[in-house]
């Protein structure tokens, strides 16, 4: 599959992963989703008519080698590793569909690294990280909000490749900014009882801070070995053209963000 196929309303990331290795975030664009999901919400669980989500999600699966392996999502740091990843047969038979979301697995993280196994994660303000090594023999996309960054989503999603961390490449996709994201002094604890250089990623905004999500999911990666880090450079929250954003709007849409090896590459 071409990047060019892509919709060119959606993100392919730039960066430098081998050439089988094929990824895309997508925004509110190319749906059938009404009002304050329009349109092409992903998400079955914010309130939006579950027939035109799956409306959504066939539209979204045209460009895909399979059907995407949706998580039920809870902020944790769980990785479901698809059958085959790592040598183990853990987890869930492929092809779970839009249809089945209660049978999905509980996690917020997975690893694949067989041909055609799509890793997605859904999110409106959280981070969507997006992994591969750099043979293109395996991939991982993280669900990276401030409550799982803070517990160590990246740590153990990187942990379930069982590569090098100098060894991987990541992308960060579209989350709310360093200058809209507002919490509370709760939060900047959580990162900085772990690292006190986690300062550097919170700026004093009155009785709180302003929290950039990008810095310190880069300050966590490094901090394992992960030095090749692209990406970053979007604000969900500031553009309501193109993102969904839960601290913006409240009742909205989700977007995902995938990941998969390409067999005819």
């Amino acid at each position: 599959m071409e990047k060019s196929v892509m919709r060119p309303n959606w993100i392919v990331p730039d960066w430098p992963a081998p050439a089988n290795v094929r990824a895309v975030s997508t925004t509110r664009a190319g749906g059938f989703s009404p009002g304050p999901w329009r349109s092409l919400n992903l998400g079955l669980n914010c309130g939006d008519d579950p027939a035109l989500v799956r409306r959504n999600r066939a539209v979204l699966r045209r460009y895909l080698p399979a059907e995407p392996c949706w998580l039920r999502q809870e902020h944790g740091v769980a990785v479901y590793r698809h059958p085959g990843s790592n040598g183990t047969e853990t987890g869930s038979p492929a092809g779970w569909g839009p249809a089945a979301p209660a049978a999905a697995p509980l996690a917020d993280a997975q690893v694949a690294s067989q041909p055609g196994q799509v890793c997605v994660v859904l999110t409106a303000d959280c981070l969507p990280v997006l992994l591969c090594n750099r043979n293109g023999q395996r991939v991982a996309a993280a669900h990276a909000g401030w409550r799982g960054l803070a517990a160590g989503v990246l740590e153990q999603t990187v942990a379930a490749m069982g590569e090098a961390p100098d060894q991987l490449l990541a992308w960060l996709g579209p989350a709310i900014g360093p200058h809209s994201y507002a919490v509370g002094d709760e939060v900047r604890e959580a990162f900085m009882c772990q690292d006190e250089a986690a300062h550097a990623a919170f700026i004093r905004q009155g009785g709180g801070w302003l929290l950039d999500l990008y810095a310190v999911a880069r300050q966590r990666l490094s901090r394992l070995g992960v030095t090749a880090i692209s990406g970053g450079d979007c604000c969900t929250f500031a553009d309501p053209e193109r993102f969904y954003s839960f601290r913006r709007d409240g009742t909205t849409g989700r977007m995902a963000s995938l990941v998969w090896l390409d067999a005819h590459a």
